[in-house]
């Protein structure tokens, strides 16, 4: 890794080298451009590495974001109310198109780097990641404080998709970082997009995206695809399969 992380350096550096003079500059490196899904998959680490200058030459301490999003996929969260001593399902939202996998990566706490507005604007951060909702025939984001969105941030973060790291991104130098991304088990497959961003004074001075992809690979490739081609055959390998494993199962349990 470390062999790795020397020669990724000195790519960026001689990119960075050999790019025409402009007010920002930023040259972005993921470590790998896929990450493969096999049964005993059980999480992957990528690193993102970064080179920066900040505008007009200016020395001045600089912040990083590293935000990284999976798929969109719709999500519906529920609001449980008591009725006749029971707890029932009385209210919902759902979530059109939301990162089904979402992590920020930053140099120090987000609320340090820039103004809530900016934060909005840019997306930065958990809270200000615009999250559409669908209430009957109307979609709308809103408010961080809104209950079912509170809702939806607790249930991925408690999953292990959602994640929010105010350290996450290291410098190495004063404009070279790196910021390490768990990947879980539980990853949706897809391709996910990586947003950088460098901020000073609180203002964007640069912004490079870059993505990478979640695939299964192997026997669990195959069956995928066997699913998505031929869905009826596939059903019927799985209903008969569950028959022969009930069968054996029968011969090998019954009592005489």
């Amino acid at each position: 890794m470390k062999t790795w992380s020397g020669a990724a350096l000195l790519v960026l550096l001689s990119a960075f080298a050999v790019m025409p003079a402009r007010a920002d500059r930023l040259v972005v490196s993921v470590s790998q451009p896929q990450v493969r899904i096999t049964s005993s998959f059980t999480g992957a680490e990528l690193v993102v590495f970064g080179v920066a200058e900040a505008r007009n030459g200016d020395d001045g301490a600089i912040d990083v974001v590293v935000t990284v999003r999976g798929p969109g996929e719709s999500f519906t969260t529920w609001r449980k109310s008591r009725v006749l001593g029971l707890w029932v399902n009385s209210d919902s939202r759902t979530f059109v198109e939301a990162p089904a996998f979402l992590a920020v990566l930053s140099s120090r706490p987000t609320t340090q780097i820039a103004s809530p507005e900016t934060l909005r604007v840019e997306q930065i951060g958990l809270n200000y990641n615009i999250l559409v909702q669908r209430v009957g025939p109307d979609f709308a984001d809103v408010v961080p404080s809104d209950p079912f969105r509170t809702a939806f941030l607790r249930i991925q973060t408690a999953q292990g998709v959602y994640r929010e790291d105010p350290q996450g991104v290291a410098f190495l130098a004063p404009r070279v970082f790196r910021a390490e991304v768990g990947i879980p088990g539980t990853a949706p497959l897809g391709r996910y997009t990586v947003a950088v961003k460098v901020f000073q004074n609180g203002t964007v001075s640069a912004t490079e995206l870059s993505s990478f992809d979640v695939n299964k690979t192997g026997f669990e490739q195959k069956i995928a695809e066997f699913s998505q081609s031929d869905g009826w055959l596939y059903g019927l390998a799985v209903a008969l399969g569950s028959l022969v494993v009930g069968f054996v199962g029968n011969l090998l349990f019954r009592r005489d």
